[in-house]
């Protein structure tokens, strides 16, 4: 029984066909009851001003049902903000958005209050959405699958966009062209049964027959060869005009959350302001419907056009860009058809001949396209709803020639733009067998590359190799590309018949001596197969990607295989929900006058004078300036632009920075970010300003499971591209001059390309301590009989030829089973305040076979120890 029934509801073709038509027919109700509650709504505005002066009507009306609108969807459902189809487009994408009955309740109501309360904004997009909403609550019913439950989806906002048009081919077309984009057999049967019960209901109980002509026209069209230059320069315009105008509905939302006011405020200043702009227009413009209707015939003069069309642009503007529920189909047709007007007339004036009638119809054709990106679409709507086959070459020829323009001035589709600001992407996804071709090298390329510097030695270098994994490192000199060494080149140093050169020593020799200058490279635009073929061409395992002579990227044969794999496995097709970025409520700045950036994230005010005092320490030793940034958390589901946030205590823990930076004359810039995520928030930091060092508290320790330092830590030592310092601060009380645990300091050297860098920081840090004193050990085997102490004996030359040194520079072996061991039990038993710690981004995160060294270390000990990773080029 139980097998039976499961059978029965299986998505068989006999029941999407019945959804479809509950669908078309649920969807149709829906759109009268839209067309005839806004229409009703909108009449009672309008005789209003009969009654009372519209200068005062207007306003007080768009005021109270915008706020009206705005509350409902603001308490009831946010989903139902602005046109709708945005969300529909990302819930078939397989992004988390919510689409149900609620919703679509919602957007139906607060949709008929916002249009009618005279905002010009359209029906046709919010019955998109209430079509798909009641579609995917239809859905829950029957348990089907994904991709049933996503035709279904599609198919009702199909029948939504049919019927709002009166125009089921058009509602097909949108869902294939702009949608769905799927062309299967069940997906165009039941958007074509959906759309055409949705078109036709809509049709019967709108009042007219099934002849889908609305006989906007009182003449018949005309068109002749002679015309087409006037319906491409047509096709231009709407073209540049609705790239202007997608422009300004993003610049137009941007702004109101700059305004920091809720939603149903910003609606019901929309309201408003529509009110005020309209009551000074002429009363014809109170009625979109009869405004279009007199375009359309050729009855308005040009300048009412021209009027017309500014004002349609402006308003639609304030009004969408508030998130007022409404959509754009019906402001672009109206927009086109002003275009096309005065298009015609001027046609008529300059030639005598051609129609401003089918100038109108072919300018909404041309509009709606640059708009919405569908030419298609466009032209069937058009057609549908004049039935007049006159009109299907100068539509053609002006949408697609507008699409053509928008989409160059302005790529991309509105909608997927509209998502991005809520912080989701839609990724496309690329054909398996294209995928050589279509993914370039900047796709697929790891963006953070270590890299070895030409003047580093040959000793250092092989250091670098042993530490590492890697079989090959680029050679750089000043951040630009000057070559690449191998393995192979270090052993052909061996075998070299060059003595000279083979019996010098190591540490005099450069790398820039050794390395194999001009490498072969490639460009972020080189396809997969071109990286592929120069792989093999040459017989080489990695390829540097440079923009000119920077070194961007690098990329390998693992990278590639890795990215087919990912096709194979459909990774590319799975939109990615993007984190809202972090928000500045407070910022001050210095003059620039810096040779470069220390970052220093405050949290804690216990510590955070001991690290500004270090900071202040290094920024004047480097001549940089610091940026000083305050993070504060705020929940998920709250909006870092628009939540309100105390920030009196994090501005008290900056003026502490400005006193210290005043004190030490140092450029000093501060900043509070509202975040979702403290390590987004401060690597956004970091990309902005750009950071050529960040120095951050570390506890020492961390609880979360997989982490190796926290998870904040970890993401920045993974993700930021400029020098890290962690600081672990000991355990003995501070006081505003740290000299007594800054005296002796300890340095274990283990080689590698960040052992210089812990070596250059010395002479900065040593100044916050009294008559310093340093140790450089390395730590041996017990076996080991003589250890070979050349690294730090090169390490104290380094140091003194760099820095002219008054403190005591000491080199020492110390044996023991482990790093870790051999360090700890030295730190106790002679005293050291510091300890300070070289090491790569690999070195610092694997710990799965060593163990994590610098955390052994840091909770071993009671003194501060000081982490250091070197800049990763990009």
């Amino acid at each position: 029984m139980n097998q039976r029934f499961r059978t029965w509801w299986q998505p068989r073709r006999g029941l999407a066909i019945a959804e479809a038509c509950v669908i078309g027919l649920v969807a149709a109700l829906s759109a009268v009851f839209l067309k005839v509650g806004s229409g009703w709504l909108g009449t009672w505005r309008v005789h209003t001003t009969h009654l009372f002066p519209a200068w005062l009507v207007l306003p007080v009306i768009g005021l109270v049902l915008g706020f009206l609108a705005g509350w409902m969807v603001d308490r009831l459902a946010p989903e139902a903000a602005g046109s709708g189809i945005p969300q529909v487009k990302a819930s078939l994408a397989n992004v988390p958005v919510n689409l149900s009955w609620r919703v679509a309740g919602v957007k139906l109501l607060s949709a008929i209050i916002a249009i009618g309360s005279g905002m010009t904004l359209g029906r046709q997009g919010p019955t998109v959405q209430v079509g798909a909403g009641l579609a995917a609550g239809m859905s829950r019913w029957v348990p089907t699958s994904p991709d049933h439950r996503r035709q279904m989806i599609a198919a009702g906002a199909g029948a939504g966009l049919a019927a709002a048009f009166n125009a089921p081919i058009a509602g097909v077309l949108f869902i294939v062209e702009e949608l769905l984009q799927d062309l299967s057999g069940l997906t165009l049967g039941t958007a074509i049964i959906a759309s055409f019960i949705g078109g036709v209901i809509s049709r019967l109980l709108g009042g007219g027959s099934l002849d889908l002509n609305l006989q906007l026209t009182q003449s018949s069209s005309q068109f002749s060869i002679p015309e087409i230059p006037f319906f491409v320069l047509l096709g231009i315009l709407a073209g540049l005009l609705g790239a202007l105008f997608n422009s300004g509905l993003i610049f137009s939302i941007k702004f109101y959350r700059k305004l920091h006011i809720s939603l149903p405020l910003r609606v019901a200043l929309a309201g408003f302001i529509s009110g005020v702009v309209v009551a000074m227009l002429p009363p014809s413009f109170r009625d979109n419907t009869g405004l279009r209707e007199s375009l359309i015939t050729g009855g308005a003069h040009p300048t009412v056009a021209a009027i017309a069309f500014t004002a349609q642009f402006i308003l639609t503007l304030i009004a969408f860009g508030s998130g007022a529920p409404g959509g754009l189909f019906a402001p672009s047709l109206i927009m086109g058809s002003c275009l096309g007007h005065i298009i015609g007339v001027t046609e008529l004036y300059l030639t005598g001949v051609g129609s401003p009638t089918t100038y109108a119809l072919a300018g909404m054709g041309g509009f709606f396209s640059a708009v919405s990106k569908v030419p298609i679409t466009a032209i069937v709507i058009v057609f549908e709803m004049t039935t007049d086959f006159n009109l299907v070459l100068p539509l053609m020829i002006v949408s697609v020639a507008a699409y053509l323009v928008a989409d160059k001035v302005v790529p991309g589709s509105l909608y997927e733009k509209l998502l991005e600001l809520k912080g989701i992407a839609l990724t496309k996804q690329v054909p398996m067998e294209g995928a050589l071709t279509k993914l370039t090298a900047k796709d697929v390329m790891q963006e953070r590359v270590e890299t070895l510097d030409a003047e580093m030695s040959l000793e250092e270098a092989m250091q670098s190799f042993a530490r590492s994994h890697h079989r090959g490192f680029p050679v750089v000199e000043d951040s630009k590309l000057v070559g690449i060494v191998t393995q192979s080149d270090l052993l052909k140093i061996r075998e070299s018949a060059n003595h000279a050169l083979r019996d010098r020593n190591l540490a005099d020799i450069f790398l820039k001596e050794i390395m194999t200058p001009v490498p072969m490279t490639v460009t972020p635009t080189h396809t997969l197969g071109n990286v592929l073929y120069l792989l093999d061409r040459y017989q080489i395992s990695r390829l540097p990607v440079v923009n000119g002579r920077k070194l961007i990227g690098i990329i390998t044969r693992a990278d590639i295989i890795r990215a087919e794999a990912d096709h194979l496995n459909c990774g590319n097709g799975t939109p990615k929900l993007q984190p809202e970025p972090s928000y500045i409520v407070y910022q001050t700045r210095s003059p620039s006058t810096g040779s470069g950036r220390l970052l220093v994230p405050v949290a804690n005010p216990e510590t955070a004078g001991i690290l500004l005092l270090m900071a202040a320490a290094i920024a004047r030793d480097r001549h940089y300036e610091i940026d000083c940034v305050q993070v504060m958390l705020i929940p998920r589901h709250s909006s870092p632009s628009e939540t309100q946030v105390r920030t009196a205590k994090s501005r008290r823990l900056l003026r502490q920075a400005e006193v210290l930076a005043k004190k030490w004359k140092i450029p000093l810039h501060t900043q509070i970010r509202v975040t979702h995520d403290v390590a987004q928030a401060i690597l956004e930091t970091i990309n902005e300003q750009h950071i050529d060092l960040i120095l951050m508290g570390w506890k020492g320790n961390t609880s979360t499971p997989g982490r190796i330092f926290g998870s904040v830590v970890d993401n920045i030592i993974r993700q930021a591209t400029c020098e890290v310092v962690l600081v672990k601060l000991g355990t003995t009380p501070q006081s505003p001059v740290p000299s007594p645990l800054f005296n002796r300091w300890l340095v274990p050297m283990a080689g590698g390309p960040n052992s210089p860098l812990a070596i250059k920081l010395l002479p900065a840090l040593i100044t916050l301590g009294n008559n310093p004193q340093i140790r450089l050990t390395q730590v041996f085997n017990p076996s080991e009989l003589k250890p070979d102490m050349s690294i730090s004996e090169q390490a104290i030359r380094q140091l003194m030829r760099r820095r002219k040194l008054s403190s005591s520079v000491v080199a020492l072996p110390v044996q023991a089973d482990s790093v870790a061991e051999g360090v700890i039990n030295l730190v106790k038993t002679e005293g050291y305040d510091v300890v300070v710690l070289g090491a790569s981004r690999e070195g610092l995160l694997q710990q799965a076979i060593q163990g994590n060294i610098p955390e052994a270390i840091a909770s071993g000990v009671d003194s501060t120890v000081i982490l250091v990773r070197g800049a990763i080029h990009k």
